[in-house]
């Protein structure tokens, strides 16, 4: 067996929210945080590509993660912190620097960017990553962000790494790949959904749950999708997937999380819709789509709010 952990269920990579003077609000990402275990999530992730990791210092990416550790603690939820970089000694002692965090469940590593390696150089990578780190490792296959992905040898491959405990798998669809691998896994290693408009099928065809930004809107509809995959209950399934669908396109129309962001600020959740530079806050008419899609989606769960 890979490790011991075996995600499950609807992890939200959390947003960071800004307040008025452009400073992290560790209150408000407190909250947010305690909202969504409390709607259904089962665990966090901090410094996911939804937190803007790159946008935040070093002492607000700790202030991030200790934040979210608190509240997810608290409610006896994963705490799972992005720590992959595109260079394998940084993301080594990125993990190693995770021992001195309590709680934490698991890390979160993308694979290496930009630099575009073999995919055997991805797999040595997390190799030695898994290797050295105090926690269990999920790696993050995201071609659209990375320039480079694993085919199903190479997941393959991954998947019997000592401590490497599953993948959170992006590529864009449901593509033979995914289904090679969800069908040759061995136990124990967990398949994430990555991709917010595939989820559903992907549950059905095996996975174990999903790392889904979307999951900050609607999360009782998207907790509720998940856990109907899992039991491959495709009627009780289908009508939540169909009506998340318009939400999860809205949500991507524009860079993430802008569009996220400000409707979590409509709802009074974050004290600001603002994202940092590179990324712009969204359009009004990306806001507008959001706001409808998200309008239908709560309908037709039966919930007004």
């Amino acid at each position: 067996m890979p490790s011991d952990y075996r995600p499950a269920g609807l992890l939200v990579p959390v947003v960071t929210p800004f307040g008025s003077d452009g400073a992290v609000d560790i209150r408000a990402l407190e909250r947010l945080c305690a909202e969504l275990l409390e709607a259904g999530a089962s665990g966090i992730v901090a410094l996911g590509t939804t937190g803007e990791p790159t946008s935040l210092d070093a002492a607000e990416q700790a202030a991030v993660v200790a934040a979210v550790g608190r509240v997810t603690a608290e409610h006896g939820a994963d705490l799972v912190v992005g720590a992959g970089t595109n260079d394998t000694r940084t993301t080594i002692a990125n993990h190693q620097a995770l021992a001195g965090i309590p709680g934490v469940s698991a890390s979160l590593a993308m694979t290496p960017y930009y630099v575009r390696p073999s995919e055997a150089g991805i797999v040595e990578h997390f190799r030695a990553v898994a290797a050295a780190s105090p926690v269990p490792v999920l790696a993050y296959n995201v071609p659209y962000r990375t320039g480079r992905g694993l085919g199903a040898p190479a997941l393959l491959e991954l998947a019997a790494i000592p401590n490497v405990a599953g993948l959170k798998q992006a590529v864009g669809a449901l593509d033979a790949d995914t289904l090679e691998l969800l069908a040759a896994a061995p136990d124990g290693f967990s398949v994430l959904g990555g991709d917010d408009a595939f989820l559903f099928p992907t549950m059905l065809m095996g996975g174990t749950g999903a790392i889904a930004a979307s999951g900050h809107l609607a999360t009782e509809r998207f907790a509720a999708m998940l856990a109907a995959g899992a039991d491959g209950d495709v009627a009780a399934g289908r009508p939540h997937a169909e009506a998340l669908l318009p939400l999860v396109q809205a949500l991507f129309a524009e860079p993430s999380p802008a569009v996220m962001k400000a409707l979590l600020h409509e709802q009074g959740r974050i004290p600001t819709p603002d994202v940092r530079l590179p990324h712009l806050n969204a359009t009004p008419a990306g806001v507008e789509r959001g706001r409808a899609a998200l309008q239908a989606a709560l309908a037709g769960a039966g919930d007004p709010a």
